[in-house]
């Protein structure tokens, strides 16, 4: 049985556990619920990171404002993401949240998005928060950091972006954060909601700007105050920044002369590409995984809140899911193979994401093989000989063993459970 239908039949068992506590029946219905639910990503940071702003990018239309209280919820469908997804809008991260707050997001959200210029104290904190749970610090899966005012990292230069690439990979490798996040991603946010939201009017705009004489505009592309002395160019600046205004000039300059095209490379060209991959990897992927996640912790608060002898076996099943749960170690050793931080082989790389189903959940995606029944089992056997005999290989370091012994697991679950 795998870990989200383990977390299903938890649930229902607490049902009858719990029949006469109102409370808990309420809050375990709410649990199975989200089972059907889109994923829920939580967008948090501190003041100033552009939360509301890469929320309208992900949505692709303009749905958050700046400084808005509590919680705001917005439905992303497929055809504007890759998967459905409920996006949150949070308050931001600080010593004035309302108590609780810090728990009340961990507790709605499946998958936390958090943004950050450079990773302080309080950053580091709150994610500290969001694993500082039994089921949450068994791995540390359902975070993803973004430096989301990247271009400011580069000097608002057209090529600022690569510089904050740089910065991110740093990150992703060393230190705290590599062991609190799945991965650390550079996004200019500003241009990306820019991009996704580009309407006719801004891109007359700055087409207008592209075709000024450089002598001109040069000078007014030097600062913010100097290109913001004009309204039209104030409300272009608040809509893209200096660092997308800059990049949409230069990219009608190159052949993006229409807002179809504008808009996708503005898009691309912001780091939202990268996001929206490590989403789709990390998150809306696996969303059954971390809604399994989910309901474990809600049904961890009931154990704890309402203890009782009838629960103790629940309790016990509860411990054990969260040591067989494998699903957790394959999300963390996809993380830690395609950030580099656990260094295989160019051909043992690819080959660890596609069996730990990098490249696709079903049996055959994962072998890359399209076969089915005995045949299945015997290409998963023959990779698990492979992978048992490089996870006992002294030529590789212990990270690189570990991620082999947990390619190795991910093989004998193909072969116990295979696929219909």
């Amino acid at each position: 049985m795998n870990l989200p239908d383990r977390a299903w039949t938890l649930l229902n068992q607490a049902l009858d556990v719990y029949a006469d506590s109102p409370r808990a029946i309420n809050w375990l219905r709410r649990h199975l619920a989200r089972f059907t639910d889109p994923l829920r990503l939580a967008v948090v940071g501190g003041p100033a990171t552009g939360k509301s702003t890469l929320v309208n990018a992900i949505a692709g239309e303009c749905v958050a404002t700046e400084g808005g209280q509590g919680m705001a919820w917005y439905q992303v469908p497929p055809a504007r993401s890759q998967s459905p997804l409920t996006l949150i809008d949070t308050p931001a991260v600080g010593p004035d949240m309302e108590p609780g707050a810090v728990e009340s997001i961990c507790m709605e959200a499946d998958a936390v998005l958090y943004l950050m210029g450079h990773p302080h104290n309080a950053d580091l904190a709150f994610l500290r928060a969001v694993q500082d749970h039994p089921v949450a610090r068994v791995a540390a899966v359902n975070s993803v950091a973004v430096l989301s005012r990247a271009d400011e990292l580069g000097g608002g230069r057209v090529d600022a972006l690569i510089s904050a690439r740089q910065v991110a990979r740093k990150y992703r490798k060393e230190g705290e954060l590599s062991v609190l996040c799945q991965d650390v991603i550079a996004v200019a946010g500003l241009a990306a909601s820019g991009g996704r939201t580009l309407s006719d009017d801004e891109f007359e705009l700055l087409a207008g700007l592209a075709a000024a004489p450089k002598e001109e505009l040069e000078p007014l592309l030097l600062s913010a105050d100097r290109f913001a002395a004009d309204p039209e160019r104030e409300r272009l600046l608040g809509r893209f920044g200096l660092f997308g205004i800059r990049l949409a000039v230069t990219l009608i300059r190159r052949g993006a002369d229409t807002r179809a095209a504008l808009s996708t490379q503005l898009a691309q060209r912001s780091g939202l590409g990268d996001l929206r991959d490590a989403i789709s990897l990390y998150f809306t992927d696996r969303a059954p995984v971390l809604k399994a996640r989910s309901a474990l912790i809600g049904l961890d608060v009931v154990l704890r809140m309402e203890p009782r002898p009838s629960a103790a076996p629940l309790v016990g099943e509860l411990e054990r899911t969260l040591a067989g749960a494998h699903e957790f170690h394959e999300l963390r050793l996809l993380a830690t193979v395609s950030t580099g931080r656990v260094r295989l082989p160019e051909e043992l790389r690819e080959e660890a994401i596609r069996l730990a189903g990098g490249y696709g959940l079903q049996p055959q995606e994962r072998l890359g093989a399209q076969v089915q029944g005995p045949p299945l089992r015997q290409a998963a056997a023959a990779a698990l000989r492979v992978w048992r005999a490089y996870s006992e290989n002294p030529v590789f370091g212990a990270a690189e063993r570990h991620a082999a012994r947990t390619v190795a697991r991910s093989c004998e679950a193909l072969i116990t459970e295979p696929a219909p």
